[in-house]
């Protein structure tokens, strides 16, 4: 059984604010006024969604964690 993600970064100098992960998972991220992603909420959706949107990233900026710390993607 996959571990549970545990934490979501997204890093802002590579986030060109695409959409896909807000489109993908609207209840976890949002594109803000700076046109960058943010995570509105972390536990907002299924691992499994979350993973789907950041994969939707077009230049994987979206970091996924599971419990433990260990990096899942990319």
């Amino acid at each position: 059984m996959p571990k549970k993600i545990g934490k979501i970064e997204i890093k802002k100098d590579i986030c060109i604010g695409a959409g896909a992960c807000e489109a993908t998972a609207p209840n976890v991220f949002k594109v803000n006024a700076d046109g960058k992603a943010e995570v509105i909420n972390a536990k907002g959706d299924t691992d499994e969604n979350i993973l789907a949107a950041a994969k939707a990233c077009p230049v994987q900026a979206i970091y996924v964690y599971d419990e433990d710390g260990k990096q899942i993607f990319p």
